[in-house]
């Protein structure tokens, strides 16, 4: 009758710990639905008729867009330092699925030992070898571990989703700074052409001062018109030689084969074809690896929510151990132990408690961040669809104006020749020529660069399937055999 009335009261100890523990009750988590539109609102780029997005940049025709993309594929730090980050995470994930098995230890020893001295404190000299195995295994019962677990699990394709992400924005950059680079020396040609031909000016100019045919007047403002290009001029290719050094550090190279790779390219702007823009937002959102990141940390948050909730409840282990021993003294013994062990979280001052409610402020962090991501994506794709729209509504009218001004100026410099128009007439037709050349260079770079933008704005050409860095570098070292 006391045995019955122990078991009782041991078992009653055991239910109302896990009252205690496991009774707590936290609020609600929050959805995360955000409210996406059906259709673009902006319009869509040339009716939304396409090329094949993963192929996107084969579209450019340019042999060294394509090369210098690929140099930074593979040798830009940050894709190395996005892999590193792969290669932790499945560590992690490596590391909470051996929580779900038994583990083994094992010791061994040796030892030899005597005690020397006065004949009846002297112990012969023995040895004694032994040797054991450890074991222990905490069964999951309330699925903390399996939480864990699944959370690394999640985790390590969001790091592959942000190096997808990693790959996307470094193709955008170095096609950016290609682009910047070839529209710098259009202009850098504009402004030097415009020089020599100022110069040529000057020098008929100063003729014509020496001979008494013009004022000193018009000499000093074809000077100063001249002083003021070759300042423009100086300036333009200094921007030009900063735009090589930021491509040359994009793409992980030297300098010297940056310049090898774009003299043997196109000196125009690339322009590339256009491509599908899906006409609802959230089919373009799929494939967004930052979108799939963001997706998959909330839903490795509420894994860690469930792992913080398991961890109020009781855990049980199986221990067991094996020991085996030999002396030349006492001869052998075989020790060994086997059996279950409750842990029960009593009183722990409310740290188990305060784990779960902070997986529940990450949780509503994560929720944050996907609703603002996605809204941040959304704009993004609207923001370059207007731009797009209209720099190529621009693009006609530039053309007509840097024509029609052109035009307007060799009028002029011709009734300048003859007499019939001052010298400052003539500077400002070809000023006004120049800044339509200008405007109508700066406007094409424009609508390639807003291109760029919205490639990475809906994804890039990724996809799921592309060879992960683990998959590079097995296929790598076995073309290398």
């Amino acid at each position: 009758m006391a045995a019955a009335h122990r078991n009782i009261l041991s078992y009653s100890t055991v239910v109302a710990c896990l009252v205690l523990t496991g009774c707590a009750s936290f609020a609600e988590l929050g959805t995360a639905g955000v409210q996406v539109a059906n259709v673009w609102h902006a319009t869509l780029p040339h009716a939304g008729r396409t090329s094949d997005l993963a192929t996107w940049w084969s579209t450019f025709n340019d042999p060294s867009l394509t090369s210098l993309i690929g140099y930074a594929q593979e040798e830009n730090p940050s894709l190395a330092s996005a892999a590193a980050d792969i290669d932790k995470a499945r560590a992690t994930l490596a590391s909470a699925r051996s929580s779900l098995f038994p583990g083994l230890d094992g010791s061994g020893s040796v030892t030899r030992s005597s005690t020397d001295g006065d004949a009846i404190n002297r112990v012969a000299a023995s040895t004694i070898s032994s040797g054991s195995l450890d074991a222990s295994w905490e069964i999951d019962l309330f699925g903390k571990t399996r939480q864990k677990s699944e959370a690394a699990h999640l985790r390590v394709h969001e790091q592959i989703a942000n190096w997808h992400e990693a790959r996307i924005s470094l193709a955008a950059e170095v096609a950016d700074y290609y682009v910047q680079y070839r529209a710098c020396r259009q202009l850098e040609n504009v402004y030097s052409m415009e020089l020599a031909s100022q110069r040529q000016t000057m020098r008929a100019t100063e003729a014509a001062a020496t001979s008494g045919f013009t004022s000193t007047a018009d000499l000093a403002l074809v000077r100063a018109s001249a002083a003021t290009s070759s300042s423009t001029l100086t300036a333009q290719r200094a921007e030009c030689e900063v735009l090589v050094k930021s491509l040359a550090q994009v793409t992980g190279s030297d300098e010297t084969r940056v310049r090898e790779i774009m003299a043997k390219g196109k000196t125009g702007i690339p322009t590339p074809k256009s491509f599908l823009i899906n006409a609802v937002p959230a089919d373009v959102l799929r494939q967004r690896p930052d979108i799939s990141a963001l997706e998959l940390e909330l839903a490795a948050s509420i894994a860690d929510i469930g792992a913080a909730k398991a961890d109020l409840y009781p855990s049980l282990s199986l221990g067991g151990s094996v020991t085996i021993s030999s002396s030349t003294l006492t001869g052998d013994s075989l020790p060994w132990s086997f059996g279950p062990a409750l842990s029960i979280p009593l009183l722990d001052g409310g740290s188990r408690r305060a784990a779960v409610r902070s997986a529940i402020a990450d949780y509503d962090t994560a929720v944050a961040s996907y609703k603002s991501g996605v809204l941040s994506a959304i704009a993004e794709v609207e923001t370059a669809l207007v731009r797009i729209d209209s720099t190529r509504r621009r693009i006609g009218d530039a053309s007509s104006a840097a024509r029609n001004y052109r035009t307007y100026f060799n009028s002029v410099d011709s009734n300048w020749r003859a007499g019939g128009v001052s010298l400052l007439d003539r500077e400002e037709a070809r000023r006004s020529a120049q800044s339509a050349e200008i405007t109508l260079i700066e406007t094409r770079r424009d609508a390639v660069r807003y291109w760029i933008a919205l490639y990475k704005a809906v994804g890039g050409g990724w996809d799921a399937t592309s060879a992960l860095p683990s998959q590079r570098r097995t296929k790598s070292q076995g073309n290398s055999l």
